[in-house]
């Protein structure tokens, strides 16, 4: 596949009027298993320093990385006992700094995942709460008495986002307190003013150390209603994408309550403090894309970007992908922006879904890397990193316990449906090289979860050489897009050209004003080739995941089965 420049073009005074969380590609780091520095089986922040060059080389300019803090490690980070300070097992803060340091230095960005909605059960705050009903702490947190004699039922009919009550009990004061996710996650109480205050110096605290931008954690569920009312009933079992409800239940009291909508815009303007670089939020959130719409402000007010993630169970076939971007071109036209995601540290590997197509994840990279939208990619995907079946006994994941009985026909009902009740599955240590421990480790350390099975196969190392891989076709992908301003920031139109066939999906990405450096995108979403007409093109080819030429556009274009052409349109 030819290889694309790799320097980064400088901006046009037009370009540089578009913010950069607009233009960007964003790689996500899960840092347990990244890359370990120092032996000792975890991946750390002294990792990630040390793979900054491929990072740099592979194109992306944004990295997003899950929770270092200081936790338990009860939920892998997602526990936080200390927002200011940093998990020893990855490093310092000195580490932190240099991170951001040599990160900048490269031109690119750092974005932190931040928990909001709660802490660790072994957070100072929550140790004080639980201490006496007293405490100055205790309403830092929610809790109420229970129901029936003697209050041995839960205050009210609330579920946690795993299904079951969200009420746990606490014997020693004989009260409950609710947890949106699992029991060592207490829920903060942001109807009390010094819990909003104390979060919000989180957030000012680690953009004045340097990070770019923040993940928002399961912000939908920040705020819980005043009436502590029972949620209506439901016939839903289960939440979807564009759909939180479930497990028999209407959350509306819980889940994307108009308070945290309100809220969304009070931390905006936090993070309009730091104008010099502009920073950016970006929310975990799920819901229609109306309710989704919501959380970034009528006035493009509130949060910058929200995730989509219908991506992640979408039927990839020409009519459902043209619908899946018209629904979020409908929802967020300019000056919002949609998101484009294929995986994340809690959802199935993109090319496990594609049953290991290799043709089929090049054609998902030209989807992601040529809509209009922010895409975000999950690490390894851009060498086709596939899930690891780990046994449910044997998970890690807090999660895995909860349903360790479940019989395996289960599993695997949930993992085709996109849900994964094992998360380990996604996030087995990064294939760097085909040693013994795949280069994420020394060879005498013992990695945190086991290698994937092909690890000697899938690997950096075995594609790098290799100009038909994935990982060549992510290269040279994001350098088109850093080459080309229409498919960073430009708006996007649909191809009606005659006799396209229904799998084809073709998009124009145009520059707002006029119509230079226009480029056309058809993707062919089958395994049958289709003649494309380009007789009314005079630009050149520049990019195919099939046959990696540049070359004059012809008049008549075969696209192979599972095919992505890029076309400059030159007038």
């Amino acid at each position: 596949m030819h290889d694309l420049p790799s320097e980064r073009p400088r901006l046009s005074p037009v370009d540089s009027q578009v913010p950069w969380w607009k233009r960007t590609t964003t790689y996500q780091i899960y840092p347990r298993s990244f890359a370990d520095a120092n032996g000792d089986g975890i991946g750390d922040l002294r990792g990630i320093l040390g793979k900054l060059d491929y990072l740099q080389r592979l194109g992306v300019e944004t990295l997003w990385l899950s929770p270092f803090f200081q936790s338990p490690q009860a939920d892998f980070g997602y526990d936080i006992s200390d927002h200011f300070a940093i998990a020893e097992e990855y490093g310092t803060m000195d580490d932190v700094r240099a991170l951001i340091r040599e990160v900048h230095a490269r031109g690119m960005k750092i974005v932190l995942d931040m928990v909001l909605n709660h802490t660790s059960a072994l957070h100072p705050w929550f140790a004080a709460s639980r201490r006496d009903r007293g405490d100055p702490k205790r309403d830092w947190y929610i809790w109420r008495d229970g129901r029936k004699p003697g209050g041995k039922a839960p205050p009210n009919n609330w579920r946690s986002m795993l299904g079951g009550s969200g009420w746990h009990y606490d014997e020693a004061t004989d009260q409950w307190y609710f947890a949106s996710f699992l029991d060592f996650q207490p829920d903060l109480n942001y109807r009390n003013p010094e819990v909003k205050a104390a979060m919000l110096d989180v957030v000012r605290h680690w953009f004045a150390q340097g990070a770019d931008g923040l993940r928002l954690d399961i912000f939908n569920a920040l705020f819980k209603d005043a009436s502590f009312a029972d949620n209506p009933f439901s016939w839903r079992p289960m939440p979807t994408e564009s759909n939180p409800h479930g497990f028999f239940q209407r959350h509306i009291h819980t889940i994307d309550h108009p308070d945290t909508i309100a809220f969304a815009r009070e931390l905006r303007k936090v993070v309009d403090e730091f104008a010099d670089p502009p920073r950016f939020l970006v929310g975990e959130v799920f819901g229609d894309a109306a309710m989704l719409r919501r959380y970034c402000g009528e006035a493009a007010d509130g949060l910058h970007l929200v995730f989509l993630f219908e991506t992640l169970n979408a039927r990839w076939q020409g009519r459902h992908v043209r619908a899946l971007i018209q629904a979020f071109e409908h929802a967020f036209p300019e000056p919002f922006s949609p998101t484009f995601v294929l995986g994340n540290h809690d959802r199935p590997r993109s090319i496990h879904r594609l049953r290991g197509g290799r043709d089929e994840a090049k054609l998902l990279a030209a989807l992601q890397l040529t809509v209009r939208g922010v895409p975000f990619i999950y690490y390894g995907e851009e060498i086709g990193m596939d899930n690891h079946d780990i046994p449910l006994h044997e998970g890690l994941d807090p999660v895995s316990a909860r349903f360790r009985m479940a019989p395996r026909w289960l599993v695997r009902w949930f993992r085709r449906r996109g849900v994964l009740l094992n998360r380990d599955e996604c996030r087995s240590p990064m294939q760097w090289d085909a040693s013994k421990n795949a280069g994420f480790s020394p060879d005498d350390a013992t990695p945190w979860l086991p290698l994937h099975r092909r690890s000697a196969a899938v690997n950096v190392a075995t594609q790098e050489g290799d100009p038909e891989s994935i990982l060549c076709c992510y290269r040279n992908l994001l350098a088109l897009r850093r080459e080309q301003p229409a498919l960073q920031w430009g708006q996007l139109a649909w191809i009606a050209a005659p006799r396209l066939p229904d799998n084809v999906v073709a998009f124009r990405r145009i520059l707002p004003g006029n119509g230079a450096g226009a480029v056309e995108v058809f993707l062919n979403f089958s395994k049958r080739v289709a003649e494309l007409d380009l007789s009314a093109y005079a630009g050149r080819v520049l990019f195919s995941n099939r046959t990696g030429q540049r070359s004059a556009v012809p008049p008549a274009y075969t696209l192979r089965g599972f095919e992505a052409v890029v076309v400059l349109d030159q007038p």
